[in-house]
């Protein structure tokens, strides 16, 4: 005996073969050989069971919200409904906590799919859909129950929603709808509605049963995704608030720069540029291993650190080695976190560290297991520098290296972080190369060197952070400086007065002279009587007027209040009053005591 039941239809709205390879006649309806009911059913259960399982396997592929509405309508589409509908609040797409949904509610449309390629006059992908407390979405959301239609035509609720609208949609052979509410941890994340029109039979009590498993698992994934979402969100809100926001004061180079987050989650790398004494600016690059809110708070931590580090005028060297030391210590003060939570403990972290002096052109830099920089020359030709290998931050017990070069007026720094030239489809060498070949030209000024760079390397879809630094070096030339070796002598005093007022005329900065005299003239006998070898008074007028004075004693100056009956001691403190800034940079030779003033 023959029977008959529907076959899935292709996206044409023809019917399809069964995989079985069971026949399919020309009117939809499969062809069934066996016992009445029972290979009918058989059939059908097979079926049901089959769309479940490819419903398991093929929605929630990502932790996307629209993507996973996608797939919930693929899957469904041809083989349970000839049109498919996923509305959603704009809440869960941001990845936020829903509001309590009901009639009126403002739903996005966000995935639809049909058999028919004509268009449709039900909402696009995009829109807006605000339902009538007639329709049955609108029951559903509000009574967190499916509803099911079977005729379309007797559905007053369902016209009411727009009878202009809808009506066309009726004549074009829609004549069935089952909407469910898309409930996970007892919150509705939207509604799904399942129409047919090609398939003659309208949905019956079974087919709603379906409907409700096929919606039951689309919103555990997607609730998934919208968590995911969630602290994705923040994690990049946290990194984008913890790295630079505009252009830091100072003029040693000309700076561009990038961050772009992993498509998958955001890490922790960061960049800086910082303005140190002495007209100098500190370039840093750096990367924590690891994704997510820790990394990204991790990064933080760094960043504020190595800003610290820099208020003290540490050497590139020291200042990776307490840096290594803080890393150290939050790794095991953080053993506990790391035990419980597979993305929270800090493995460790990477980074690059450059001083660059625009007065002698020199450029110190030094590396902790961080990727080479690159320089490109002003002729445009390409230089990876050999910096020593030293391990990552956090291992400790290595001593790091630095190297120091002269870097011609021109030339651009290339920083970046590891993201940038591997990936799981390319190895570091191949990306070096690729990257030599994208730098090499000149004349091309920092933001179009980035935006070279990332056009080249970058995929779509990153799969690790990416941070690039660009810096262009300036030079602070010969007439923006002025150097005088001094006797040890305090007789020099009064002519050290006198060759700063005259510098200061020369400069048209008349208005800072005796301010800058009087700090000279204590810092050059504070020099003279305390400290020892060779003394030097150096002015710079950068953005701000720099005065420093250097000897060759390691002993740091220490200010302090003087009593009433003291006949001396208040030297620093008239020069901490004077200046905006003033400290103690220590070098190979001694010490440098500096101040800066506002220019007028």
């Amino acid at each position: 005996m023959r029977r008959c039941c529907r076959p899935p239809s292709t996206p044409d709205g023809e019917a399809a073969s069964t995989p079985d390879g069971e026949a399919a006649s020309a009117d939809g309806w499969l062809l069934l050989v066996g016992e009445p009911g029972v290979g009918r059913l058989a059939v059908l259960a097979r079926r049901r069971l089959e769309l479940l399982h490819d419903a398991s396997v093929r929605i929630g592929t990502t932790l996307d919200v629209t993507r996973t509405a996608e797939e919930l309508a693929e899957v469904t589409v041809a083989r349970f409904a000839d049109f498919v509908a996923v509305d959603l609040p704009d809440a869960v797409l941001r990845g936020e906590e829903p509001e309590a949904l009901g009639g009126r509610s403002a739903l996005r449309r966000v995935a639809i799919r049909a058999v028919r390629r004509q268009p449709h006059n039900l909402y696009d992908v995009g829109d807006t859909v605000e339902y009538v407390p007639s329709t049955p979405q609108a029951r559903s959301l509000e009574t967190r129950q499916s509803v099911m239609e079977p005729v379309l035509t007797e559905a007053d609720g369902w016209i009411a929603q727009d009878p202009e609208r809808l009506t066309p949609v009726l004549e074009a052979g829609i004549h069935s709808l089952i909407t469910v509410p898309l409930r996970a941890r007892g919150t509705t994340l939207g509604v799904v509605s399942f129409y047919r029109s090609l398939q003659p039979a309208s949905f019956e009590d079974d087919d709603l049963s379906l409907a409700q498993e096929l919606a039951g698992r689309a919103a555990i994934c997607i609730d998934n995704a919208r968590r995911y979402t969630r602290e994705h969100n923040t994690a990049l809100a946290l990194q984008r608030s913890l790295l630079p926001r505009g252009r830091s004061q100072q003029s040693a180079v000309e700076v561009a720069y990038r961050y772009l987050p992993a498509q998958a989650g955001v890490g922790g790398d960061w960049f800086d540029v910082i303005p140190l004494s002495g007209a100098r600016v500190a370039l840093v690059v750096g990367d924590v291993v690891g994704h997510g809110l820790h990394a990204a708070a991790t990064m933080g931590r760094l960043r504020t650190a190595v800003h610290n580090f820099c208020s003290l005028d540490l050497s590139p060297d020291d200042l990776l080695t307490h840096l290594d030391d803080l890393v150290g210590r939050l790794d095991r003060g953080e053993g506990w976190a790391a035990e419980n939570s597979p993305d929270s403990g800090i493995v460790g972290a990477t980074c690059l560290y450059a001083v660059y002096d625009p007065v002698s052109r020199r450029c110190t830099l030094t590396r902790a297991g961080h990727p080479l920089p690159a320089v490109v020359a002003p002729d445009g030709t390409v230089d990876f520098l050999d910096l020593p290998a030293c391990p990552p931050l956090g291992l400790g017990g290595t001593p790091f290296e630095t190297v120091e070069l002269e870097l011609a007026e021109g030339s651009q720094l290339v920083l970046y972080t590891d993201g940038l030239v591997e990936d799981r489809h390319r190895d570091i060498d191949a990306g070096l190369d690729k990257l030599r070949a994208v730098l090499a030209g000149a004349g091309r000024p920092p933001e179009e060197t980035c935006e070279a760079v990332l056009d080249a390397l970058l995929p779509a879809r990153p799969g690790d952070d990416v941070a690039l630094l660009v810096a262009r070096t300036h030079t602070l030339g010969a007439d923006r400086v002025a150097q005088w070796d001094l006797p040890t002598d305090p007789a020099v005093v009064s002519r050290t007065r006198a060759a700063v007022t005259a510098q200061l005329a020369a400069w048209g900065l008349d208005d800072l002279a005796f301010t800058t005299e009087l700090i000279a003239s204590e810092l050059v006998t504070n020099a003279i009587r305390h400290a020892t070898g060779p003394v030097r008074l150096r002015l710079l007028r950068d953005r701000a007027l720099v005065c420093e004075v250097s000897d060759g004693s390691g002993t740091s100056p220490r200010l302090r209040r003087a009593q009433s009956t003291d006949e001396g001691g208040r030297g620093l403190f008239l020069v901490a009053q004077l200046t905006e800034r003033w400290g103690t940079r220590y070098t190979p030779e001694g010490k440098i005591i500096w101040t800066e003033q506002p220019l007028p």
